[in-house]
């Protein structure tokens, strides 16, 4: 590993680190790419001139960050290029607890670095769905999300993730349809649908329950039910059941992390549903 050095990656970056995502056949575009490089840092590694493996972090506020995009090319693996791009990460985020969502063959690494298993999530998708009328619990409405609904959902997210994620959701608001759903004049809970990897991710959607959840998710799954979907959701939620019954059948689980103090949420508050991506959870 003479010639193989590590720095900070940068906009012009972005290409190769799309074709090494490509490479090891995970479905980022470019543009999801762009779009996670705008909240984060990544560290890249080199060799003779070409970038051959990344891995970013996100700060959720001062005392959370998430960990992610931990990409080697496949014939230079095994070479310990993981663990020091891990390491550099880490360091960059300092003393904030960190969260990630782990593969198969990643766990062995992260579990040396110190993080323990604090769940499951598992990827629903498919091209084609079979969705269910679902029904508005009643007294609620659903309705288009407005820019004023802004410090609803970043209250509603707070509360369901213990982190603070307003740089991502602001991002979404500008990129991303979102719908929120409204009981007794307030916003109870809220969905996002945008275009991701082979077509489009539903998520994050943060609500009070299981039936807001279905009714939020269920409006999306049934307009855009021909198009390639995909929703990832946290194992405990019950959802992933009722997902496969969607016609949206669960394709791979990945295990979530946590390396410090595990984010705080009230366990009869708002929670995450179906997250923005494994990323950044």
């Amino acid at each position: 590993m003479a010639n193989l050095t590590y720095r900070a990656l940068g906009p012009t970056d972005l290409e190769e680190a799309h074709a090494l995502s490509k490479a090891v056949g995970w479905p980022h575009r470019l543009e999801d790419w762009k779009f996670v490089m705008q909240l984060g840092s990544g560290i890249g590694a080199i060799e003779d001139g070409r970038l051959h493996g990344t891995g970013c972090w996100w700060p959720q506020g001062d005392a959370f960050a998430t960990v992610g995009m931990i990409i080697v090319s496949p014939e230079l693996q095994g070479r310990g290029i993981g663990r020091v791009l891990m390491d550099r990460a880490l360091s960059n985020a300092g003393e904030r607890s960190l969260v990630l969502n782990a593969t198969q063959a990643g766990l062995p690494l992260y579990e040396k670095l110190g993080f323990e298993a604090v769940g499951a999530v598992r990827q629903h998708q498919i091209a084609g769905s079979r969705p269910q009328d679902v029904l508005v619990p009643a007294g609620s409405r659903l309705r288009p999300l407005a820019k004023d609904d802004r410090p609803a959902l970043q209250r509603l997210d707070t509360r369901a993730t213990g982190m603070d994620r307003t740089a991502a959701l602001d991002a979404l608001l500008e990129s991303a349809v979102g719908l929120v759903l409204e009981r007794d004049g307030q916003v109870v809970g809220f969905s996002f649908f945008r275009r991701f990897g082979r077509g489009y991710a539903i998520g994050p959607t943060i609500a009070t329950g299981i039936d807001d959840a279905k009714a939020l998710i269920g409006s999306f799954l049934n307009e855009h039910h021909t198009e390639f979907l995909r929703v990832d959701v946290p194992v405990e939620t019950g959802l992933s059941e009722w997902l496969s019954e969607q016609g949206l059948p669960k394709v791979d689980e990945v295990v979530t992390m946590v390396r410090g103090h595990k984010p705080h949420r009230k366990e009869n508050g708002p929670r995450v549903f179906s997250l923005i991506n494994q990323a950044l959870g």
